[in-house]
């Protein structure tokens, strides 16, 4: 294969997720802009201080995810088969806690930010929204990951190609929606 075919390969196989990318991007926008948005960003002190750390790792956990598996299915040491390994599984539960700890550390970071400024907010709060969100984000993004992953390699896509473009547009979008509920399932509790 020379270097315009693999070039073609990247561009055919990268292009539809890029497209689908850009129009869940707009979603994720409308949700941030919808009614129901600012009024729980208006109700919950730190959350549009929060949200582009949350936004970001979502990226920066799963991405890594998304990578490991990638490689481990190149160098033949992960199978594309649903069924849990030694490999596969520490890489999931890995990532399941990076993303649920680095989520209380946002929350902790944004109320010590609000302190510092004197702008009030509720660690409780904050804390708890993010739990959720987090929580909520992660199982999507493990099953959604793994599924594209694996389904596509069996397709003859090389994960490496789509697998960026959907963990940040599935971290935007749903992270987005999640927070929202985070920020209503909080509100019922308290």
């Amino acid at each position: 294969m020379d270097g315009h075919e693999s070039a073609r390969d990247v561009y055919r196989q990268a292009l539809p997720v890029v497209l689908v990318s850009l129009v869940a991007g707009l979603f994720a926008g409308t949700i941030l802009g919808s009614e129901t948005m600012r009024s729980g960003i208006e109700s919950v002190p730190g959350i549009l201080l929060l949200l582009p750390a949350f936004l970001a790792t979502r990226g920066g956990v799963y991405g890594s995810l998304g990578a490991r598996l990638s490689t481990g299915l190149h160098q033949g040491v992960i199978e594309p088969t649903f069924e849990l390994d030694r490999r596969l599984t520490n890489a999931i539960v890995a990532s399941f806690i990076n993303g649920m700890t680095v989520s209380v550390f946002i929350a902790v970071i944004t109320y010590l930010t609000l302190f510092v400024l004197g702008g009030g907010g509720n660690l409780f709060e904050l804390v708890g929204i993010m739990l959720v969100a987090g929580f909520l984000s992660a199982v999507l993004m493990l099953s959604v990951l793994i599924t594209v992953i694996f389904v596509g390699y069996r397709r003859g896509l090389n994960p490496d190609n789509v697998i960026g473009p959907v963990v940040t547009t599935l971290g935007d979008v749903f992270g987005v929606f999640f927070l929202l509920v985070g920020i209503y399932v909080v509100g019922v509790i308290t």
